[in-house]
């Protein structure tokens, strides 16, 4: 994948604008939206909020998540991913791609603990910071945790794909995400893009592409109506058939991948915006 979602503070609509009234202390506590965590989470809302803790403690530390995001982490990022769940079928394989600090992946696993789920993110210090996640929240059975981007994954053996359900809450126009997602659905598998106000504008722009791409028209969705307000805006879009070509990374493909190694790290330090930030340089 070209391009990477951004840390918390970028993506997702927020379930409720609302002020600072009611926002609880412990950020691991749903304050006053607990009537829908646990409607969502059940059973398992304790793993839930051990998440929310996790990502608004060491998550802010390891700048994966905004401070100014943590004490919004259920109305603007738990909840909008758990109720994706609407749309994916029970015991349902899972590819998460982008997935960040863990958003949809890790919310869905704790949310469905029918579905088997692979996380795949590029950057290094995310996929510490997910295994370590994965093993605290006691996932590991269920969620895999692959490094590398979505064009390098495609035949990388032992990921299971085609996926029946790819998921992506990514910054980036809905061509590309089709380019990225479709080809790791099977056929008659869905792509759900988490996507804002703009739905239904980037549908009508990238339909065409998508189609070209093997996708059926893209439609818009409305998830968690009646149970977090406003409800989250997911693009679906199944696949429709297998296109020549597509199935081979767009550009870079020069570039072999972490996943590509075995998901080992890269020991030159992840990539060059990472190499940046640290003030290093690659060699």
């Amino acid at each position: 994948m070209s391009a990477t979602p951004g840390e918390l503070g970028t993506p997702g609509p927020p379930v409720d604008a609302g002020d600072d009234a009611g926002l609880p202390t412990d950020p691991g506590d749903p304050g006053r939206w607990s009537a829908a965590a646990g409607s969502l989470f059940g059973d398992r809302l304790p793993l839930a909020v051990s998440y929310a803790r996790k990502l608004s403690g060491d998550g802010v530390v390891r700048g994966l998540v905004g401070p100014r995001e943590a004490p919004r982490i259920w109305e603007r990022h738990l909840l909008n991913c758990a109720v994706l769940g609407e749309l994916i079928p029970n015991e349902a394989y899972v590819v998460d791609i982008g997935t960040g600090a863990g958003l949809p992946g890790i919310v869905l696993a704790v949310a469905r603990p029918d579905l088997r789920i692979t996380l795949v993110e590029p950057l290094l210090r995310r996929t510490e910071f997910l295994a370590e996640t994965v093993t605290e929240l006691g996932l590991s059975e269920q969620v895999r945790v692959v490094r590398g981007r979505a064009e390098d994954v495609v035949d990388v053996p032992g990921i299971g794909l085609p996926a029946d359900v790819v998921t992506s809450r990514a910054v980036a126009s809905l061509d590309r995400l089709a380019g990225w997602c479709l080809p790791l659905a099977a056929v008659g598998g869905r792509v759900l893009a988490l996507k804002g106000a703009a739905a239904d504008e980037e549908v009508a722009a990238h339909a065409d592409a998508v189609r070209a791409l093997g996708g059926a028209a893209p439609s818009v969705r409305r998830c968690g109506v009646g149970v977090i307000d406003p409800p989250a805006t997911v693009v679906v879009t199944v696949r429709e058939r297998v296109v020549a070509g597509a199935e081979r990374p767009a550009r870079g493909s020069e570039r072999r991948s972490a996943a590509r190694r075995g998901g080992r790290p890269d020991e030159r330090g992840g990539d060059r915006r990472e190499g940046r930030r640290r003030g290093g340089r690659r060699s």
